[in-house]
């Protein structure tokens, strides 16, 4: 089986212009994550939740330490997703091609962009344009180019934040949805205990910065489960 090896030494932001002492976002830091799990990471506000997500995305490859798929496998070489707070749709494409905007020939081929969108409840907006989509639509957009993809890893970034309860449970809901019908591993970013609970099979908590993880749970309630559990 192939984990997920975060083991990250050090990683510091330097601000050149002052010559001020180099800020210590994550040290000591050390996380495994198993193949297939959905993992929540939650941590006080500026503890460096989304500099850990970019390290691991591989769009920040400054830092010490070593990040690793498997036994030999770099992170930065195998299939990742990342969805962040913001939806971050093309205005000037339309839902079908807003998700087949990071498909290969094959899968554009295959209609993968409908099956997911279907999933999503949205095959009758094909056509519309992000303008005319509501947010909570929006996110639902966002998640199904994520799994189009059909990555090895997927990463979210608090996707859920600032909509009404009713219009996050039922993302909440569709994301899990997805990942039963494509496993994938997902390391998912979020403030709400009852929503880590819900979705998650591990919940890790960081400390404040300098980041390093402080306690691992295991959520061994059975799916399905309710929000309130």
């Amino acid at each position: 089986m192939q984990n997920i090896t975060i083991n990250i030494e050090k990683k510091e932001f330097f601000n050149y212009e002052n010559k001020i002492k180099p800020h210590t976002a994550i040290k000591d830091f050390f996380l495994k994550i198993t193949k297939g799990q959905f993992c929540s990471i939650i941590g006080p506000s500026g503890c460096g939740k989304t500099t850990l997500l970019n390290l691991v995305a591989g769009l920040d490859r400054a830092y010490t330490g070593n990040i690793s798929f498997g036994k030999n496998k770099a992170v930065y070489n195998f299939k990742k997703a990342y969805m962040f707070q913001t939806p971050r749709l093309l205005p000037w494409l339309n839902v079908q091609q807003n998700v087949e905007v990071v498909l290969n020939k094959d899968q554009k081929k295959n209609e993968i962009s409908k099956e997911f969108l279907s999933v999503m409840g949205l095959e009758k907006f094909l056509d519309y344009y992000p303008n005319k989509l509501s947010g909570g639509m929006q996110r639902r957009v966002a998640l199904a180019r994520s799994f189009a993809t059909q990555p090895q890893l997927l990463i979210l970034d608090e996707p859920f934040t600032s909509l009404d309860e009713p219009v996050a449970n039922l993302l909440r809901e569709m994301l899990l949805k997805l990942w039963i019908k494509q496993p994938t591993t997902i390391i998912f970013v979020t403030h709400d205990i009852n929503e880590a609970i819900y979705l998650s099979d591990k919940i890790v908590f960081l400390s404040k910065p300098p980041s390093k993880v402080l306690k691992e749970i295991n959520i061994n309630t059975k799916r399905p489960r309710k929000i309130d559990d």
